[in-house]
């Protein structure tokens, strides 16, 4: 059996707000094998973003282990993490985060320059990545002159510009109307078919059905699948 891909153990992150500490994630145990699509379900501030932001090395844990890839995150210096990042991670966000000013292609080439590729190859993997998407013939398109799932595809491309092991994706189809999310979902699919690790944090039950594993967040503690349905159940008093 393969080692985790990711392990966290006790992994827990606090917030001082005033006179209260806020628990966003609270004692976390969690192992998640290379090569797999795991759907995390949580409604909002039960910590399934904390959880993401701290696996792609955005954030630190308060305490606790977190190993990625066999490396240590809460070990390494600000170096080391944001090598990390650029060489382990893709990231895919739920407000796409391109830049209005820049074409679809150059969005998805802008990552390749910090990591000292030339600028003929960056154009050439950029529109090799946009064609695998499906949005080559909208390559010199704006973000504004795209649709919202056009948008998180150019997204997508980008977060596979560095060929990475591991995609990272928070609610990749919370701002998109239910047959552009589905697309999105099968384009994940295809992505963990591929080879690649996937780790998707959602509030949305149809990406359950893509799912090789699954993980259930309530106030920042993992939960079992009947915990979670029967306190998203419960009527609001």
């Amino acid at each position: 059996m393969d080692a985790p891909l990711i392990r966290a153990h006790s992994l827990s992150k606090h917030y001082p707000m005033g006179q209260t500490l806020v628990r966003a994630l609270d004692g976390v145990d969690v192992d998640i094998p290379p090569r797999s699509f795991t759907v995390v379900m949580g409604p909002s501030g039960s910590g399934k973003s904390t959880l993401l932001h701290l696996i792609g090395g955005l954030d630190r844990p308060t305490s606790g282990l977190l190993e990625v890839n066999g490396q240590r995150l809460e070990a390494l210096d600000e170096n080391h993490l944001a090598l990390f990042r650029r060489q382990t991670v893709g990231f895919i966000f739920q407000a796409f985060n391109l830049i209005q000013s820049m074409s679809a292609l150059e969005n998805v080439a802008f990552p390749m320059q910090f990591a000292g590729v030339a600028s003929a190859e960056r154009r050439r993997r950029a529109l090799a990545l946009l064609e695998r998407v499906g949005l080559a013939e909208r390559a010199h398109h704006r973000p504004n002159e795209l649709s919202g799932g056009e948008q998180q595809r150019v997204a997508i491309a980008r977060a596979l510009v560095n060929d990475p092991l591991l995609i990272l994706a928070d609610e990749p189809t919370g701002n998109l109307d239910t047959a552009s999310g589905a697309g999105i979902m099968q384009l994940l699919f295809e992505l963990y078919r591929s080879g690649r690790t996937v780790l998707v944090v959602t509030h949305d039950p149809r990406m359950t059905r893509f799912a090789t594993h699954r993980l259930f967040l309530l106030d920042g503690k993992i939960v079992s699948e009947s915990e979670y349905q029967a306190a998203v159940m419960q009527p609001a008093l």
